[in-house]
């Protein structure tokens, strides 16, 4: 068996009283696409790995840039950004990996220069 990559489990994907999917948009071999139960923009999406590998999580990352360059194509949104959360400094609370595509639009933030550097509020250009 591959070595898994979240050693900090807590719940089994398909028993977690605490994960924020719902809704089942689609489905496949290694991976369910969830719509976010609180979502950050329209069209919040989770891509949760069946199977906690690192080669499953690799197809959810695969998975969801796939999804959100279809979103920009299909006029849906203009950018997105991807997110994964480990461990609880890091702001997780789910313990079962899975994988964030947030839809972004002109607008949607004052000034969204840094992107996810900006994760940290005024450390999106830290210097040692």
């Amino acid at each position: 068996m591959k070595e898994q990559i979240f050693t900090n489990l807590t719940d089994d994907i398909n028993f977690s009283k605490d994960a924020p999917w719902t809704n089942l948009i689609e489905e496949d071999y290694h991976v369910k696409v969830f719509e976010d139960m609180y979502p950050c923009t329209p069209g919040h999406l989770l891509f949760v790995p069946k199977y906690n590998t690192i080669s499953v999580l690799s197809d959810a990352f695969e998975d969801a840039v796939r999804w959100g360059q279809s979103m920009v194509d299909n006029g849906e949104c203009e950018g997105f950004n991807i997110g994964l959360n480990y461990g609880e400094v890091a702001g997780q609370t789910v313990k079962w990996p899975h994988v964030h595509l947030i839809p972004r639009r002109t607008g949607d933030v004052e000034d969204p220069v840094g992107g996810v550097r900006n994760v940290i509020p005024g450390m999106g250009n830290y210097k040692k």
